[in-house]
Parts: structure tokens; sequence; C-alpha cells
């Protein structure tokens, strides 16, 4: 009878990933990024160990929300007083900072416990092509 494998912490090679965002869509590019920082894509993914990649998104500023969503979208956050609700709109966020909108999205397709935080400590977002990982040897993934 085979075992199945379980991958340890110790036992993980991690790679650079660079993302371009120019022209893709937020859920779009949020689904693949989040899939490489689980680490999904490889034989050895198991589920209760960080087996992800790192992965630098560029060109943060050029992605594009399909539909009515650049007007209907809000980014909303609430600074924990009464009456601290503050409300953004997409088109406003994107214009202001667009690493944040896409983050959060990415961030969003992760586990919402502690390994999903260990994951998103891999993720790196820019605002333009420039990044200061080059000793990395990252390599471009194609979607």
């Amino acid at each position: 009878m085979n075992k199945t494998y379980m991958a340890k912490p110790g036992e993980i090679q991690r790679k650079w990933y660079i993302l371009d965002a120019t022209d893709k869509p937020l859920g779009r590019l949020a689904a693949e990024a989040a899939r490489i920082l689980r680490g999904k894509h490889r034989p050895q993914f198991t589920p209760h160990v960080d087996t992800g990649d790192h992965v630098i998104v560029i060109n943060a500023e050029k992605v594009i929300l399909t539909g009515n969503k650049l007007k209907k979208k809000k980014y909303i956050r609430h600074s924990g007083y009464p009456g601290g609700l503050k409300v953004t709109g997409y088109d406003e966020l994107l214009a202001r900072r667009p690493e944040l909108a896409v983050r959060k999205a990415i961030v969003g397709m992760l586990p919402h416990n502690r390994l999903g935080a260990r994951m998103a400590k891999k993720l790196r977002v820019y605002r333009g092509e420039n990044h200061p990982h080059q000793a990395q040897k990252p390599e471009v993934w194609s979607m």
C-alpha cells in the first residue's frame, strides 16, 4: 500500500516568480497569484504546510476591473471609533494606491489563519516595472 506524501517545511525549495498585471483583470491576477503563494502549482502541495513560492506583482496601476466595478465596487474600512467608517470607490483607490487594491484581492483568496498570514508575507506588489528583487533571479510567470 502506498502512503500519501506530505511535504515537510524543511524540504521545500522556494522560487521567485514575477506576474505582470498589465491589462489583466484584477480577480484573475489575484487567483493566479494566490495559487502560486499557496503552492497548488506544485506536485508536493500539502494543505497544512506552506509549500508556496514568492510572488512579485509589477505594474499594479495597469490592472483592470471589468464591467461597472470601477464605479460600483467600494473599499470599506473602519477606524474603530464611533462613526469611523471610511468608504472609498475603487476608481479612487486604483488611482491613489493600486498596490493596496491588488494586495487585498490576493490576500483575500488565501486561507484566513496563521498559515495564510505566512503565505501573504511572500507577496510583493509594485506600482511600476521596477522592483528591488533582481538578486533572487525571479522567473516570469505566464498567465
